[in-house]
């Protein structure tokens, strides 16, 4: 891999390799495809930090079909997004600087979102009934993840 910043550039083989394990990261953990923890991997990493979409889909083995619906998910998510140079007609991409925050507030708002599904878990069971307190247990395992988020908020 090129880089446009100088001679300090990390050795290829050993970014490639820290790229791959983000991707295995973004398939294991949240199911992902591996081209987009590819992706997300190569412009955590990259500098400068834009790459235009072939140059993404030559560092990454993938193809422009593959690269380009990849891209808009990324994009439409906000993890991702499109830059323009003045004078250049080509489209870069960068991910967001808060890309991270982002996954993370999603996951704690979707945790936020089961205490409705609980509770109608609770309306059928009855507070005594069989498989209440597992849905007692997913509550408050979820309270108490939320509550260390709040405690701890993300910032810049």
């Amino acid at each position: 891999m090129t880089s446009r910043a100088g001679n300090n550039a990390p050795d290829r083989d050993e970014v490639m390799a820290w790229v791959e394990g983000v991707a295995a990261f973004c398939v294991e953990e949240w199911g992902l495809p591996p081209i987009t923890g590819r992706i997300l991997g190569l412009l955590m990493i990259c500098d400068p930090p834009e790459r235009s979409a072939g140059e993404i889909a030559d560092v990454i083995q993938a193809s422009r079909a593959s690269l380009t619906s990849n891209m808009r998910f990324l994009t439409a998510v906000g993890l991702v997004r499109k830059v323009r140079v003045p004078g250049d007609r080509t489209a870069y991409f960068r991910i967001e600087d808060d890309a991270w925050q982002k996954v993370i507030q999603r996951k704690l708002d979707s945790l936020g979102r089961f205490d409705a599904i609980a509770e109608r878990g609770l309306m059928l069971t009855g507070a005594d009934g069989p498989g209440a307190e597992r849905i007692h247990n997913a509550q408050r395992s979820l309270t108490w993840l939320r509550n260390i988020a709040n405690d701890h908020p993300l910032g810049p």
